[in-house]
């Protein structure tokens, strides 16, 4: 097998890696609010989503499409293929792409060990922007198209990232407040259980969506390796076996289910009722689909976020833990440029190394670092069994030496790292 088969293979198994955290990931952009107001057991929720992601991962091609040709420029400017890319059996495009996977995997697996449900999406595209950069310098980036239309990193990455929240938080805030308007004078035990019902379905429809959009992204990535060997050479088109195998893996990271981010967006943002959990998912399902036929990458986690706070908002009296939702936004402002960095180190030292065996030494930089996170969660393990506790944030006090130490009351065994 030649060199560059082999990182090939590398690259696919790399971005299935991505798939799997991607789904474990984001499960709670379609679930936290279901778990939290029990309509649907946390077991039950991570099953029903995981299958909907399957579905969903088939539906369409559009934002596949969108991560094959805007992100890394590899056509010149007559749209024939870069040589420097294409050429010597694609190893450049594929180090750049593994490099980019590695940035990607090892931010979500940090903020999945945080609890902080920033952007798979935006991850990604951090990581194949740095490692490009890396080894291409800026103008080896799609920032725009022909200004025809929306496109490149700018039009399907970025200003969906920024519009994507804010246009969320409308939806969700005035729709919450129109479920309680008409439902007033209705007795709180009856409204709650009839919208855990509705739950049930605004949450499958949220799942089906991001199955759409983001089991889409690592097929994507893998048609663009493709590309690079020669093996596949249709630039609107994705093979069958990667759906495939991006639905699978996808669909079982989702199963696992991502259990800190969950609770973090479940019950630490906002003590969410069933009306507004209903109001948050259909907001972020009805964004989130029409964003993938327009094939826009959107983050689903900055819609489902925007949602969750437009459904605290849109009800009188509800409290927001603003300091949680500030720390959001921070993970928010730094996921993009954090891979990309990630990607970018990597990228160099596998090209310091240089051939296959610098691919090799990236893959196991990957390696070490996923087993050192794992091993860290172990140490405050959250799953099915305690992620609807209640909500404690950890509280740290500079004392003055002559003061005692007073230790906050506790809800309960977790102590909140989110």
């Amino acid at each position: 097998m030649s060199p560059e088969l082999i990182v090939l293979a590398l690259v696919v198994v790399t971005a299935l890696a991505f798939d799997f955290t991607n789904g474990f990931h984001d499960t709670a952009n379609a679930m936290a609010t279901s778990i939290a107001t029990k309509a649907l057991k946390p077991k039950t929720a991570v099953t029903l989503s995981a299958i909907l992601n399957l579905v969903g991962a088939f539906l369409s091609v559009e934002v596949a499409l969108t991560v094959t040709n805007a992100v890394v420029n590899i056509q010149d400017a007559n749209g024939a293929p870069r040589p420097e890319l294409i050429g010597d059996g694609g190893m450049a495009l594929l180090m750049i792409i593994l490099a980019g996977l590695v940035g990607a995997v090892v931010w979500n697996l940090l903020t999945w060990l945080l609890g902080l449900p920033s952007s798979s999406s935006h991850a990604l595209f951090g990581g194949l922007i740095g490692a490009t950069m890396a080894g291409l310098g800026a103008s080896g980036v799609k920032w725009a198209g022909d200004g025809t239309k929306l496109d490149g990193v700018v039009g399907k990455v970025v200003l969906p990232g920024l519009m994507s929240p804010l246009i969320a938080i409308a939806v969700a805030t005035v729709g919450t407040w129109l479920v309680y308007r008409i439902t007033q004078g209705v007795a709180d035990k009856y409204r709650e259980g009839g919208f855990r019902w509705g739950q049930i379905g605004s949450a499958s429809l949220v799942s089906l969506a991001h199955g759409t959009n983001d089991a889409q992204k690592t097929m994507g990535v893998i048609t663009l390796a493709l590309i690079a060997t020669g093996i596949h050479t249709d630039l609107e088109s994705v093979p069958f076996w990667v759906k495939l195998a991006c639905a699978v893996f996808i669909a079982l990271g989702t199963y696992l289910g991502g259990w800190r981010i969950i609770r973090t967006l479940g019950k630490g943002l906002v003590e969410i009722s069933s009306p507004q959990g209903m109001a948050a998912e259909s907001s972020s399902a009805a964004v989130i689909l029409a964003s993938s036929q327009m094939g826009f990458a959107l983050s689903t986690t900055h819609v489902a976020t925007g949602s969750i706070l437009g459904a605290g908002v849109g009800k009188r009296g509800a409290k927001v833990n603003w300091s949680v939702a500030a720390r959001m936004l921070m993970a928010w402002a730094i996921t993009l440029p954090s891979a990309g960095l990630v990607g970018a180190a990597v990228w160099f030292v596998g090209n310091a190394i240089g051939g296959l065996l610098g691919a090799i030494v990236i893959f196991l930089i990957l390696l070490a670092a996923s087993a050192w996170m794992y091993l860290r969660s172990l140490k405050n393990r959250i799953d099915h069994r305690n992620v609807n506790d209640d909500w404690v944030e950890e509280v740290t006090e500079r004392q003055l030496p002559d003061q005692p130490i007073v230790e906050p009351k506790r809800k309960s065994r977790i102590r909140s790292k989110a």
